[in-house]
């Protein structure tokens, strides 16, 4: 019994390794729906949000970070986030 219980533990693990990592789409930056360079379109295809909703948080916790924080993770993620293909 213990060894059923095993096995299906790991059937499961396999199926749910590859569902999330595999199937997912990476994080890119937008190349089609960009205002500036496509890192609020890259995170919002990402997510699965829409890219108005993204840009608008964006902003907003730019504002109540005092803007520099905003902008520096932006120039960052503008950096680091390849872009879509």
């Amino acid at each position: 019994m213990f060894g059923f219980i095993l096995l299906l533990w790991h059937e499961i693990s396999i199926i749910v390794y590859m569902t999330d990592y595999t199937m997912r789409d990476k994080l890119t930056r937008a190349k089609n729906d960009k205002v500036i360079a496509g890192v609020c379109g890259g995170i919002a295809k990402y997510l699965g949000w829409d890219p108005a909703i993204v840009r608008l948080l964006y902003v907003l916790v730019s504002i109540f970070s005092a803007a520099f924080p905003g902008m520096l993770v932006y120039l960052v993620l503008w950096i680091v986030m390849p872009e879509d293909i």
